[in-house]
């Protein structure tokens, strides 16, 4: 028996082994490239918007713990909600120098302990950090996880619009989770309790990660493909869109529980009712960015981006001068517009840009739309604090709508065979 032949049988078979099973070789290294099915990633998109909003409900009464009011404590939270896109391009970075999988396992152990951190705050400065923390580790998700659902380059239409409806369950769970929280217990609890699930759910996305079988051939093909034909184009609409985009999108989702408790007083005063009518709106609507992916399949860009900029215009207008259940129904279907619009601007990326260098195209793009987001706390801040009242603020985001109509015009047309997302290796 040669010891030599004997080894190199066991290593072979040791191979086919780890080859039929490529989940049992995962734990080879922590910064080796894996994959991971869909629902994962999903399911951390809920969670990141989600932890980002638990301070949207909790401010009012971890304000008066700080002795603060409202409009006052909410300006505290700005810096994190400017990290959550500041953040975005070393994420990117990070994950093509480690890995984009390492990189998501860092998100969900730091989103989780930055939260229980808020929870122990005993003064507003470490509060004050803990939301900034939140927001630096929320900050790697959409480039990072994005980008590994967009690797795919299949129905990417259907996928993201499907993967937003996550986003946007944890936008409408928010306020509701949150508000029963406060109901029963106080603010603490409403950062502990999400931190702690973040934690083992940390655990269970590292667990169901996987070996990617091609990588390095992928690498190779995503290396050399070129960029579409008119893509500077295209980015330029991209990024028109997504700065409105952007501060519509993050006052609509921060801003509407508030707005609900002030102008559905006829309905309910309580924070909890109201929470669950903003979560309701934003559950419902939400399922608007799947009819938008299987119609961007179907159809241009350019034209389902003209109608949702008008009817975004339109609707967020008429809810700033309704109230209860008409203010309600006309919410909904501006939410249903806003919503409808978030898988649009990364589906026309993914058709314009190569895999390899999607991660920093897309963290630019998430930072000009989390930048344009972060804004809406002191801006909102600012404007309720000499003497506007938050209708006013509607009827300015129905103004910035009408950037989103012009980008939309920019956008050019795109033969299906000049389209990336088909060029599949």
């Amino acid at each position: 028996n040669n010891p030599i032949i004997s080894f190199q049988a066991k290593c072979q078979v040791l191979n086919e082994y780890h080859h039929q099973n490529p989940r049992m070789s995962k734990q080879t290294s922590i910064f080796q490239p894996k994959s991971i099915s869909d629902i994962y990633i999903n399911i951390s998109h809920f969670l990141d918007h989600f932890m980002m909003l638990i301070f949207a409900k909790a401010a009012y009464d971890a304000g008066k713990y700080f002795g603060l009011t409202y409009d006052e404590i909410i300006a505290y939270g700005a810096v994190g909600f400017l990290f959550f896109g500041a953040f975005a391009p070393l994420a990117a970075h990070l994950s093509d120098k480690i890995s984009r999988s390492f990189l998501m396992i860092v998100y969900h152990f730091g989103i989780g302990l930055s939260s229980i951190l808020a929870a122990a705050a005993t003064n507003l400065w470490l509060f004050a950090v803990s939301l900034s923390l939140i927001g630096i580790f929320a900050a790697i998700y959409h480039p990072v996880g994005i980008t590994m659902l967009l690797s795919k380059n299949k129905n990417n239409g259907v996928r993201m619009g499907i993967n937003g409806v996550f986003g946007n369950m944890g936008v409408a769970a928010a306020p509701l989770i949150t508000g029963l929280i406060l109901f029963y217990g106080n603010w603490r609890l409403c950062f502990l309790l999400p931190g702690l699930f973040c934690l083992f759910y940390g655990l269970k996305f590292l667990s169901a990660l996987s070996i990617e079988p091609s990588g390095k051939i992928n690498s190779k093909v995503n290396s050399s493909q070129p960029f579409a034909k008119n893509w500077h184009r295209a980015l330029s609409s991209i990024a028109l869109s997504t700065l409105s985009a952007g501060f519509i999108f993050g006052a609509m989702t921060f801003i509407i529980p508030r707005y609900f408790e002030t102008y559905l007083s006829n309905i309910s005063t309580s924070v909890a009712v109201t929470g669950l009518l903003a979560g309701i709106v934003y559950a419902t609507a939400s399922f608007a960015q799947v009819f938008v992916g299987k119609m961007i399949d179907k159809f241009s860009p350019k034209l389902i981006l003209l109608i949702i900029s008008v009817g975004q215009i339109l609707f967020i207008y008429f809810s700033s001068i309704l109230e209860n259940w008409s203010l309600f129904f006309m919410t909904l279907f501006a939410m249903a517009f806003v919503f409808g619009q978030v898988p649009i601007n990364d589906i026309i990326l993914s058709r314009y840009i190569p895999d390899k260098k999607r991660a920093k195209i897309l963290s630019i793009k998430y930072v000009l739309n989390l930048s344009a987001g972060a804004s809406v706390l002191p801006i909102c801040s600012l404007m309720m604090q000499n003497g506007f009242e938050m209708r006013q603020i509607f009827s300015m985001m129905s103004f910035m709508a009408v950037l989103i109509l012009l980008a939309a015009l920019l956008l050019p047309k795109q033969l299906e065979e000049e389209r990336l997302d088909l060029n599949t290796s």
